[in-house]
């Protein structure tokens, strides 16, 4: 039996991820392989760099103020920004430093589980899975979130955030081998849209229905003997507009990591009674 830990995009909200790691962690569930999209890849790459650690180490770092700086720019810092580079409201240095500082490895060799992650290729508008060389880049690259963040190059190819072509990676881990597949979200599946009203709502509403009807569709389609666990996030679903979207902000980090992992710990211990 191959178990996956999949874990999705959702940036802020990837503090539920944190919460069901710590429940997985407790239950003695530990993976064969990690796959993981824009924050996931983040929180995964501590996963598959340290296992047993890990929970610890991202507990550490979402309650403290390291992954905060990486969006920490002022509105006239984020202007500022926007007007240099006229594609995107913050530098990526902050997370390129965050991820060589606190990562406790630099490639993909030195992971001590199997560990993908995806970005979209702008050239060739296509999936692209890293799976070897710098782990860095390759993470940076799948948090790439367009109009936040610039372009992550690599070899010469450029990329942006993996959601855009596999928010949530079950396929991918199925494809891998994985008979048993634990889904970490950030929660934006279980909360309804609401039809956009302004322009710039309009891309972000179109995203989200994209990525959710890959999900589903993935999830439609699991072979017979795979058996995937959605763990819950433990909050209300968000209302609807634009509060799903916030990347920033520290507030809700702490209370997403207690719901999730009151909620996983609970429902991991009803799937564990019902075997």
């Amino acid at each position: 039996m191959t178990t996956a830990f999949v874990l999705g995009g959702g940036g802020l909200l990837g503090a539920h991820e944190v919460g069901m790691l710590r429940a997985l962690a407790e239950a003695g569930i530990r993976p064969d392989l990690v796959v993981g999209t824009s924050i996931g890849a983040v929180n995964g790459a501590f996963v598959a760099a340290d296992p047993d650690g890990a929970a610890d180490r991202l507990t550490d770092l979402w309650r403290g103020e390291s992954l905060r700086v990486v969006f920490s720019e002022t509105l006239l810092g984020r202007a500022v920004q926007l007007v240099r580079s006229g594609t995107h409201l913050h530098a990526i240095e902050p997370l390129r430093k965050l991820l060589a500082d606190k990562l406790p490895a630099s490639d993909f060799a030195d992971l001590r589980l199997p560990f993908q992650c995806v970005a979209a290729s702008i050239e060739d508008a296509t999936a692209q899975w890293f799976t070897d060389g710098r782990l860095v880049p390759a993470v940076m690259a799948s948090c790439a979130v367009p109009g936040l963040l610039p372009p992550v190059e690599i070899d010469g190819r450029h990329y942006f955030d993996g959601g855009l072509v596999d928010s949530i990676p079950v396929g991918r881990a199925v494809s891998l081998g994985a008979t048993t597949v634990y889904v970490l979200h950030a929660g934006r599946i279980e909360s309804p849209l609401s039809v956009p009203t302004r322009p710039w709502e309009v891309g972000l509403v179109a995203f989200e229905i994209a990525r959710r009807h890959r999900f589903h569709e993935e999830m439609s389609s699991i072979p017979p003997g795979v058996r995937v666990l959605v763990l819950p996030t433990g909050g209300d679903a968000l209302p609807p507009g634009m509060q799903q979207f916030r990347y920033r902000g520290k507030k809700r980090v702490g209370t997403s990591i207690d719901r999730s992992y009151a909620a996983s710990a609970e429902y991991l211990a009803q799937v564990a009674e019902s075997r």
